[in-house]
This record gives structure tokens, C-alpha cells and sequence, in this order.
């Protein structure tokens, strides 16, 4: 029977690091310590000094990151946050949940990422941030869209879910903006074996309004200041996260390198490869393509045994709990058009030189199949 192959599959990156993850859960639950740690306060300090931040706090998840992160920049009710519509549904959530108003842009059709020549056509004097997504693994342009937000005094929330250690301008990504957010769901190039998230950022005052919300809106005498509930990164998954942060590089790396088998075999057929920019180091969380017939390559895909991926099949902005929020004359012609011809294919660091050409020769296939 033909081995499945999976956009993603966290297992063989466990397996890659079995022996130190086994070793060090096993440690913690001997520790009698599980929330809030050595662990956890440990993966900060490491973490924030791997983004080249002052500061680092783990939550609960990179949804809770964003929700956070508005709340203590001051998003009240009705202020408006710019947000690219093709974006993982948290992004968008998170500005809501927060009681923002989501504004949704265009991207630019290279990376997939927003448009900064789109932002412009958007500000109001409602308009208090912007969400800027690293997507796919690849870095925004950050120049024109710091100008923009000094100019008109807007904050700037990076989104990192998909770019651990992308770099613009040899600069990491989750630098650039006021705070910044990251997940560490399983799949993703940094990824515990659970949920988790944290928050980076060089002011003070935004990490001790984080901290408060984390628990209960506690004081350090544990008196709750204001209302929240509960987001902490636990201290097994923190350990395990220590453990990966040591690889990241190595397996971005990887990636990197996969990347580009993808590229020799594919370019001369008849669909869109990634685009990496000379001023980004593009650390593909996900290889994206643009194929004609999508769904019907998919379906043939899936009966060779290739389960790629959509990511995302539907705009937020089409979402029926975002519908409301669309500007009436929004022009979102690249994200609509987009959604309708992107594909994932597998993409993960352990992923063989055999199973590449077994991918690159199935998508050969299933694309003259379905002409």
C-alpha cells in the first residue's frame, strides 16, 4: 500500500527529536511544577533573544497572542484595524474578539501578502492598526508599511504564525512592528505538541498588561485589576519548544532547500511556483502553488495518495461571521482570485528527495488528467 503523504506531518518532526522531547517531559512531570515554570519563564528569555526582542511572553495560543496584543495597545469598540482578507481565520477573529472593526485589503499577487499601496485607500480617522501577516513563510514589505503607519501614527501588530525566522532585510520578522505574535501549533516551523503562542515586543508596559491578562487580570499580589480569564503556555510544551528553538535555523534551512527541489522540477509546467523576494529569506511554512481546475487536480492528488492542502479555500471576507464588515466598492480581485487556484503541497523538513519526485510527478499527472 502507498505511503499518504500530508501538506504537513508534525509526527516525523517528533520523531526527529524523540529522545530529548521523552527525556525532558519526563523531567517536568517529576518536577511537580506544570504551569508557569522554569520552563516557560526559560523559553521567554530564549526566545526573545532568538527574534532579537527585550521581551517575550508565552500564552495559551497565537489567537490569545493577537487578542492581547490589540487589547493592550487600546483597540476599543468600533476602531478599525486593517487586515489582509486572505489570512488564517484568527487573524481576522482576534480584531473582533478584541471589539475592533476589521478593514479588509487586497494582497499583492507576488506573496500573497497584503498591499501597501492598498492601505492608503483605507485609513479613516477610526483607523487605529494594522495586522500585518508574514504568510506562507514569507516576510510583508515592511518599509512602505512602517512609513505609512508613522505617518499616520498607527500601530503596527505583526502576525508571525507562518514565519518563525523569516527574515526582511536580514532582519527577523516580529521586529518590526509595536508587538508582535507568534503561534506554536504543532505544524507549524516552530510547533509544540499542542497549542501555544506568545507575544514578543521591546515595551514594558504592553508585556505587563499581557502578563495581567494571562491570569485573571492578576496583579503580582494577585489581585485582579480587570477582567480576563486564563492563557498560559504550559510548561511541557514550553520544554518542548526550548528543545525545537535550537533546530529552527537548521530546519528552515531544510525547507529552504526543499523549496528549490520543488523548483527544478516544477517550473516548466503550467502553473504559478512561489515567488521569493531577493530581500526576503522565505522559510516556507507552506509551498504554495497556483494551478488551474484546483479542485479537480485535488481530487486526483488525493487518489495517488497526496493530500495537499488549501490555504484558504474561502476569503474572510466571505466568511458569514465577517461578511458584515466588507466596505461597500472593495476591490479584493487577487484574494477572490487566488483562493480559487491555490494548492499546498507537502512541505515539511523531513520530507525525502524520493517523496519529492513522487509529488512533483503525481501534480504532472493529475494537471494534463484534468485539462
Amino acid at each position: 500500500m502507498q505511503e499518504i503523504l500530508n501538506f504537513a506531518n508534525p509526527s516525523a518532526n517528533y520523531m526527529t527529536h524523540s529522545q530529548e522531547i521523552d527525556s525532558t517531559i519526563s523531567r517536568i512531570l517529576k518536577s511537580n511544577r506544570y504551569i508557569l515554570g522554569d520552563e516557560v519563564s526559560s523559553f521567554e528569555r530564549e526566545f526573545a533573544e532568538y527574534i532579537g526582542r527585550d521581551y517575550c511572553i508565552g500564552l495559551n495560543s497565537g489567537t490569545d497572542a493577537l487578542v492581547f496584543s490589540l487589547k493592550a495597545l487600546g483597540i476599543e469598540q468600533g476602531d478599525e484595524v486593517i487586515v489582509p482578507s486572505h489570512t488564517a481565520t484568527p487573524t481576522v477573529a482576534a480584531v473582533v474578539l478584541a471589539g475592533g472593526k476589521p478593514v479588509f485589503i487586497d494582497i499583492d499577487e507576488s506573496s500573497y501578502n497584503l498591499n501597501p499601496e492598498k492601505i492608503l485607500q483605507c485609513i479613516t480617522d477610526r483607523t487605529k492598526a494594522i495586522v500585518v501577516v508574514h504568510l506562507y513563510g514569507q516576510a510583508s514589505d515592511m518599509e512602505p508599511i512602517l512609513k505609512i503607519s508613522t505617518e499616520y501614527g498607527l500601530e503596527i501588530i505583526e502576525d508571525c504564525a507562518q514565519a518563525h525566522g523569516a527574515l526582511y532585510n536580514g532582519k527577523k520578522v516580529g521586529t518590526f512592528g509595536d508587538i508582535s505574535c507568534f503561534s506554536f501549533f504543532p505544524t507549524k516551523n516552530l510547533g509544540g505538541i499542542g497549542d501555544g503562542g506568545a507575544v514578543v515586543t521591546n515595551r514594558w508596559d504592553l508585556i505587563e498588561k499581557i502578563k495581567a491578562m494571562r491570569e485573571y487580570g492578576w496583579n503580582s499580589e494577585r489581585i485582579s485589576n480587570s477582567v480576563s480569564g486564563v492563557s498560559r503556555l504550559d510548561e511541557i510544551q514550553a520544554g518542548i519548544l526550548r528543545i525545537k528553538l535550537k533546530y529552527l535555523d537548521a530546519s528552515n534551512a531544510k525547507r529552504s532547500k526543499i523549496a528549490l527541489k520543488y523548483k527544478s522540477h516544477l517550473e516548466d509546467l503550467p502553473i504559478r511556483i512561489p515567488r521569493v523576494h531577493s530581500n526576503r529569506f522565505h522559510v516556507f511554512h507552506l509551498y504554495v502553488i497556483e494551478v488551474e481546475n484546483r479542485n479537480s487536480v485535488l481530487t486526483e492528488l488525493q487518489t495517488l495518495g497526496i493530500n495537499a492542502g488549501i490555504h484558504y479555500k474561502v476569503p474572510n471576507h466571505k466568511h458569514p461571521a465577517f461578511q458584515g464588515y466588507l466596505r461597500k466598492n472593495s476591490n479584493l480581485e487577487i484574494t477572490e482570485r487566488a483562493c480559487n487556484t491555490i494548492l499546498s503541497l507537502p512541505m515539511y523538513p523531513e520530507i525525502s528527495d524520493q517523496q519529492i519526485i513522487r509529488i512533483c510527478k503525481g501534480l504532472k499527472e493529475a494537471i494534463f488528467k484534468t485539462k
